[in-house]
């Protein structure tokens, strides 16, 4: 079967490299970067103010140990005044001795004055009622109410500060692909400029050899051909590679283009698969999310349960403003007590919310038991890739020098006419084809290796594995 490099070549470089629109000219490192996409991505700032929300609404219940104090104020009026004869106040009077009517006549003017003082009247209240006052209510005992939303308060912090973590982490991978897919392109660039230049040379030399005879014409058509392809082809490459940079000004939300001064490379070791797999499981955001929402649940539980407690508080009220009326002289300007509310009938359902939250809380335990068991396997797969990418990168080694050689025994055969332009042009092909492959795998090791940092929450170590890194180019 006969190969194709040159399509291999084609499929590969355009493989690795992601679309997106343009613009930072001075060139940067990777860690230099993400600290830059840190400052400046837009999602990541939507995260933090949605952790700064959930901090205020933390704060606020607070206050819901404090008393609540209201003014209020209020304007009644009533179908007529609200009145006592003298009549109606003597008989309402308990213990008064009965005067028999006898000696009430022997007593001279008592008659007239007592018939007068029980057809007097006396206004209580008119009809236009206006009072103000200033009323408390300080809640003592709720039954855990207060404390259960305090709870759930500081579980949905925790919940926004998870997913912080998470768009964070998401990010970084996201920026692992688009910078190292600029600095893959510009590696194809290179390998495109080189093939472009060999088959240059190779077509001078058909043009050559045609004028001394030594080759058919159709030889240096087949040159000409393939220069001109490789033409195409270098263009092809160098537009990729502004696609691939505009999206990595994108992602940074720079202004002008920006350059990556990081290079491809491989680590020969890598951790042992099972640090990065208890790394993960004690640190992923993931599942710090579903510890929030078992305290969310959790926290329902005592607030459901709660509905089952008699409520105890403390009231106040102080008077303002009263009406120039008896009824208002009467009454005392403040009054305080101390309340209680027992539930004796709830039509909330608060037997099944508690049954409910308990299935809340089930149901985020079973969540987070199998998260640990797909964070494994990810990490394990991710784990697999990087491996594989490293023994490719270092296998291909070998196929380069072959390439390589049999590049410049085909070029020495065809200068003596014992070998066909075909097979010049196939050769250089073949040893771009192997070259971009290598500059790929290193690639596909980088992102893997990315996504084990970002799942293990290891971004900041990305500089500690570049340090001790083997240089792609240098394999």
């Amino acid at each position: 079967m006969k190969l194709r490099p040159q399509s291999l070549l084609l499929s590969l470089s355009l493989s690795c490299i992601t679309v997106s629109p343009m613009a930072y000219s001075a060139a940067i490192s990777f860690d230099e970067a993400w600290q830059l996409l840190q400052q400046d991505n837009n999602s990541i700032a939507a995260q933090r103010a949605n952790v700064e929300r959930y901090q205020h609404l933390q704060s606020a219940t607070d206050d819901l140990n404090l008393p609540k104090v209201t003014i209020g104020a209020n304007y009644t009026r009533l179908d007529q005044d609200v009145t006592v004869s003298g009549k109606q106040l003597f008989d309402s009077v308990d213990g008064l001795p009965h005067v028999p009517a006898n000696v009430i006549a022997s007593i001279p003017g008592a008659a007239s004055l007592v018939s007068s003082l029980g057809s007097a009247t006396s206004t209580i209240s008119e009809r236009d009622i206006f009072t103000s006052s200033i009323r408390a209510i300080w809640p003592i005992f709720t039954g855990g109410r207060i404390s259960a939303a305090q709870s759930a308060a500081e579980g949905k912090t925790d919940e926004a500060r998870s997913q912080l973590a998470m768009e964070t982490q998401a990010r970084y991978e996201d920026l692992s692909k688009y910078y190292f897919s600029v600095v893959l392109a510009q590696e194809v660039v290179a390998t495109r400029e080189l093939v472009e230049g060999g088959l240059t040379k190779h077509r001078d030399n058909a043009v050559k050899l045609e004028q001394q005879g030594q080759i058919a014409r159709v030889e240096r058509l087949q040159a000409d051909a393939a220069l001109d392809k490789a033409v195409v082809e270098r263009k092809k490459a160098q537009k990729s590679l502004e696609i691939a940079q505009s999206a990595l000004t994108e992602i940074l939300n720079q202004s002008s283009s920006v350059e990556p001064r990081s290079a491809l490379f491989i680590n020969q070791n890598l951790p042992p698969l099972s640090a990065f797999i208890e790394q993960t499981l004690e640190t992923y955001p993931g599942l710090d999310l579903l510890d929030a929402k078992e305290k969310q649940a959790s926290s329902l539980i005592k607030a459901e349960k709660g509905k089952y407690y008699p409520e105890v508080y403390l009231y106040g009220d102080y008077s303002l403003h009263e009406d120039d009326s008896l009824a208002s002289q009467m009454k005392p300007d403040w009054l305080v007590g101390l309340g209680v509310s027992v539930p004796l009938i709830d039509n909330s359902g608060r037997s099944e919310n508690v049954q409910a939250a308990h299935s809340a809380v089930s149901q985020v335990r079973y969540l987070k038991a199998q998260a640990k068991q797909d964070l494994s396997v990810l990490v394990k797969k991710t784990y697999l890739e990087a491996q594989q990418a490293q023994e490719e990168v270092t296998g291909l080694g070998s196929s380069i020098e072959l390439a390589k050689e049999n590049l410049r025994l085909r070029e020495k055969a065809f200068s003596q006419g014992l070998s066909t332009s075909t097979d010049v042009v196939d050769a250089q092909l073949y040893l771009a084809s192997v070259q971009t492959q290598r500059a790929a795998a290193s690639f596909n090791y980088l992102i893997s290796l990315s996504k084990l940092l970002a799942l293990s929450s290891q971004m900041n170590s990305f500089a500690q594995y570049q340090h001790n890194a083997i240089a792609t180019h240098s394999l």
